[in-house]
């Protein structure tokens, strides 16, 4: 799985949102995308919003946001349709560095 896919499931919220966090901090990633299928899809916008509001303010945004539904077949052998959103997180124009330097 690449580094810059992070794929919302069952840990607490703020896992994820450390993951995001981590990944333009130390990594230096210009982008990443949050993937969520079915009832972790509210889960995976809470991230999102939480990271770039909240920890990357001025640092990072939402670029697109893309929905869809997946089906698959279950190990029942049941055909199921789930549906799924990918949130793209790229980082601003503008750094946090930056913008101090341009108030100083």
């Amino acid at each position: 799985m690449s580094d810059n896919l992070i794929f919302i499931g069952t840990k607490p919220l703020m896992n994820y949102v450390t993951a995001v966090v981590m990944q333009f901090t130390t990594k230096n990633a210009e982008s990443l995308m949050v993937k969520a299928r079915g009832k972790f899809i509210s889960k995976a916008v809470d991230v999102a919003e939480v990271a770039t509001k909240r920890f990357l303010e001025g640092q990072a945004e939402i670029s697109r946001i893309t929905t869809n539904s997946e089906q698959f077949t279950t190990p029942e052998g049941k055909q199921v349709k789930v549906s799924s959103i990918e949130l793209t997180i790229k980082r601003s124009g503008k750094s946090a560095a930056a913008e101090a330097a341009s108030t100083a």
